[in-house]
């Protein structure tokens, strides 16, 4: 759904979980946009600003931040989250059962539910929307990499893996895996191979049986949606949503001014100049993580690669006032495995600062203050935040131990390379999920994808291997144990240092009374009141 670094150059910021309740609602906000009233009973216009990342208004093709805004308010998935706990899927188009073996996802069709044209939602159409998704071959199909999607009745279907894959109903939510209307789709040149030619369409008139209907699409300014009067769900509180893109310094006048209603990317600084009388603010972490890691090849850094030095940066870190950074809602997260998700660790359950213990470990591995360079990209941010001023403190923080850093900053385009060949000797990057489960961390174990761009091969650390295997193995409520205790033997003996989990900051009007926020779909705009 999000465009990760893990997959490619830069990322669009997602948003931070937290559903918010506001006490109160407040008079019409002034100059409300094209005199529109705001409130709820299905009245009144919306008014959402954001920075766009979007591609797309097709559901199956899209993979970006706003993107998934749009298809969330579209269409409908078959499983869903409630509200912004995304630690437990539940029902959406259909309920679930998962096999024994946690290869054969069984899904039966709940009743009731109709497309914008009245017709009925069918096993036939989410049958063909996943498979669209696959035939395609765009930038979602690998959520249903290895899976082979069947009718198995008039109202189940079943998702069936080649191996375990207890992660699959915590996927089935994104909202590119989002159900639409065969037949339209068909007539309009769907198909669910390479052919399909449903795109154009799909970026002029929605297909789908979501809380609003697309009645404007323009990929580089604006959004519009209106209510869809065949939905089976609560009616939206607004008829009409205006989805902008506007960029942060203007989002954070448009709201103060009553221009707009919500601003979805606000920056510290941003967000810290607001005028709390006149707006709300919402913080809380993002799922992002911050990350630094120390290459593990020799042939890269005898110096990082020596188990005291990693063991001295680990301990000479200042955690805390790395956090501070990222403002308000910022946390610090006990392992790689971000405070959202099922199997995260606490802050204390993580590595802790002891300066003299660093500078004993230190002394233990022998450097003799050569220098180390520190690589990060310095043309992106991470929930507003800056790169450059975390690995100042890091470098700051470090030298009062005696290790001699130097920084490295260089755009994205060109530090990718050297991050994904595993050439830095020091690392400082971020990691947004692909969908909301820990397995999706695996990644930074040894061997694994983000484990070999610390120089970390499957034979290095034989007791995290086997936990990784074990956690990847788990099944039901071992998992959670399984993860956590991983994690507690990465920040022991792993290269891997998680820092912190930027804050999202968003800014609603007075008059806004509910924001529905989930960190797969940013924002649900078809349950903000």
């Amino acid at each position: 759904m999000h465009t990760s670094i893990s997959r490619v150059a830069a990322v669009a910021a997602m948003t931070a979980a937290g559903a918010l309740v506001l006490a109160g609602c407040a008079a019409t906000a002034p100059n409300t946009p094209n005199g529109a009233e705001q409130g709820g009973g299905g009245n009144g216009t919306l008014v959402v600003d954001a920075s766009f990342d979007l591609a797309t208004a097709d559901p199956n093709r899209e993979y970006e931040t706003t993107g998934s805004i749009v298809a969330k308010a579209l269409y409908e998935t078959l499983l869903t989250f409630e509200g912004d706990d995304v630690t437990e899927p539940v029902a959406g188009l259909a309920d679930f059962e998962m096999s024994e073996d946690d290869r054969v996802l069984t899904l039966t069709m709940e009743s009731g539910h109709t497309f914008s044209d009245g017709s009925e939602v069918t096993v036939d159409d989410a049958v063909f929307s996943l498979q669209r998704v696959q035939g395609i071959a765009g930038n979602p199909s690998f959520l249903l990499e290895g899976v082979t999607v069947e009718k198995t009745s008039d109202t189940t279907l079943t998702l069936t893996s080649e191996t375990p894959n207890p992660a699959l109903p915590f996927i089935l939510p994104n909202p590119a895996l989002s159900v639409v209307n065969q037949e339209v789709v068909e007539e309009n040149g769907g198909s669910a191979d390479a052919s399909d030619a449903a795109e154009d369409f799909l970026n002029g008139t929605s297909a789908g049986s979501g809380p609003y209907i697309l009645d404007s699409y323009d990929a580089n300014a604006e959004v519009v949606f209106t209510a869809n009067p065949e939905y089976s769900g609560d009616a939206p509180a607004y008829e009409r949503v205006v989805l902008r893109n506007v960029p942060g310094e203007t989002q954070q006048l448009n709201v103060q001014a009553g221009e707009s209603q919500i601003a979805l990317d606000l920056n510290p600084d941003q967000a810290a100049g607001l005028d709390e009388d006149a707006v709300t603010l919402i913080s809380g972490a993002s799922r992002y993580v911050i990350f630094l890691f120390l290459n593990q090849s020799e042939g890269v850094s005898p110096v990082t690669s020596n188990p005291d030095f990693l063991r001295a940066v680990k301990l000479g870190i200042d955690y805390d006032s790395i956090v501070d950074l990222a403002g308000e809602g910022s946390v610090r997260p006990g392992g790689f495995i971000p405070s959202l998700f099922n199997g995260a660790l606490t802050a204390d359950q993580g590595n802790q600062q002891d300066v003299e213990a660093a500078k004993e470990a230190l002394a233990a591995s022998g450097y003799a203050g050569e220098e180390v360079q520190l690589n990060f990209p310095n043309d992106i941010t991470v929930q507003g935040l800056s790169l450059q001023s975390v690995a100042e403190s890091v470098q700051a923080q470090l030298a009062e131990i005696g290790v001699n850093v130097s920084l490295a900053p260089a755009p994205v385009a060109t530090e990718l390379d050297a991050y994904r060949n595993g050439t830095e000797q020091i690392g400082l990057w971020y990691w947004g999920p692909d969908f909301p489960d820990p397995s999706n961390y695996l990644a930074f174990t040894p061997g694994e994808l983000v484990g070999l761009r610390a120089g970390w091969t499957a034979d290095a650390d034989p007791a995290v291997k086997s936990l990784a295997d074990a956690a990847r193995a788990a099944t039901g409520d071992e998992r959670a144990a399984a993860y956590e205790e991983l994690q507690v033997a990465q920040n022991e003996s792993g290269p891997f240092i998680p820092l912190l989990q930027p804050a999202q900051n968003v800014a609603t009007a007075k008059s806004v009374t509910s924001v529905a926020l989930n960190p797969v779909w940013t924002i649900d705009l078809g349950a903000t009141k």
